[in-house]
């Protein structure tokens, strides 16, 4: 029970310190003059994939050589982008039904939600990829070039988002509420803090899922697979859901979307160059159907034109089929 409670309570941590870096690398991004796509697509993607980041870095780096937690730091890698294409676009679909109370075509920038989804199942892919190849000198070659992709990506992205103005409304710093032009320092001072307190969430995190995985008999990459990457990418669902309900359809779904980008290419190549990156049947089972789900839109728009929020209903399915993969795995 002890370590059932320190693992909600670092979850809520986790939580609280990734909202308080969203906001504060919002407020930098203005600052940077930075497009509103750039913003919302990159550095809030960014932001809200920390949790995810440092839980597998604390996983590889700090507790070597322990039984079952490099299953924790996979799990956390390949849950997080399985959850964004099933969990997160079905949560975005049912609320685009349920505010609009039709199946009418979102309203978004197709070329930027297509090239998102392009640059995601090509990095996926190759991460995946990367488990089959015969020796570590491949993976570390692989794994060096998943974030120069990804660094393609942010170029291209911030090019084409100069000039947009379709951006939400922005919250006050959480360390200035009554602020109306916080400072550089005073915005940098909450993206620090709210760093130290996503690391210190993640390292409780991690010992917490070792411990209930241990005592439960539950296989730690299970409880990885599916509770951190619920937990840890509410901020996600949560901004795309009032986007969708102010009409911002291009934020709403780039916001998950470019975080799937980020989840496939940056957090995979940790994975890759500091483990030994064996993935198990449940773990290569999930990246699958995550390129399966991921694929539906892709392919929805390179014939359309366009994307229907029955379309992103989709991922519900592979998301239940998942579960009662589990639940049979159990």
């Amino acid at each position: 029970m002890k370590e059932i409670v320190l693992m909600l309570l670092s979850l809520a941590l986790i939580l609280a310190s990734a909202e308080a870096f969203t906001n504060g690398v919002e407020w930098l991004g203005q600052r940077l003059n930075l497009g509103a796509g750039a913003v919302g697509s990159i550095l809030a993607a960014v932001g809200t994939a920390l949790p995810e980041t440092m839980i597998p870095l604390i996983a590889f780096l700090g507790t070597q050589g322990e039984e079952g937690i490099e299953e924790v730091g996979i799990g956390a890698i390949l849950g997080a982008p399985f959850m964004l294409t099933t969990l997160a676009l079905f949560i975005s679909g049912l609320a685009a039904l349920i505010f609009r109370r039709s199946n009418h075509p979102l309203r978004i920038q197709s070329d930027v939600i297509r090239r998102d989804l392009n640059f995601f199942l090509v990095t996926y892919s190759l991460a995946i990829f990367a488990s089959f190849l015969p020796n570590s000198f491949l993976r570390l070659g692989l794994a060096g070039i998943l974030p120069i992709i990804y660094l393609a990506y942010v170029i291209i992205t911030l090019r084409k988002s100069q000039g947009s103005d379709d951006s939400g409304t922005l919250a006050p710093l959480y360390l200035a509420r009554h602020v109306q032009h916080p400072g550089i320092f005073l915005i940098l001072g909450q993206i620090t803090l709210a760093l130290l307190g996503i690391v210190a969430g993640a390292h409780t995190f991690v010992d917490a899922v070792q411990s209930v995985a241990l005592v439960t008999g539950i296989p730690a990459l299970v409880l990885s697979l599916v509770i951190t990457p619920i937990a840890t990418e509410l901020p996600e669902k949560f901004n795309s859901v009032i986007w969708l309900r102010r009409g911002k359809d291009t934020l709403a779904i780039g916001n998950i979307t470019g975080a799937m980008v980020f989840q496939s290419s940056v957090i995979p190549a940790m994975g890759i160059a500091l483990s030994p990156w064996n993935l198990e049947p449940l773990a290569l089972w999930s990246a699958l159907l995550a390129l399966a789900a991921g694929f539906i839109p892709f392919f929805s728009l390179r014939r359309r034109g366009t994307l229907y929020p029955v379309t992103l209903l989709s991922g519900g399915g592979f998301y239940l089929l998942f579960i009662l993969t589990v639940l049979r795995f159990l």
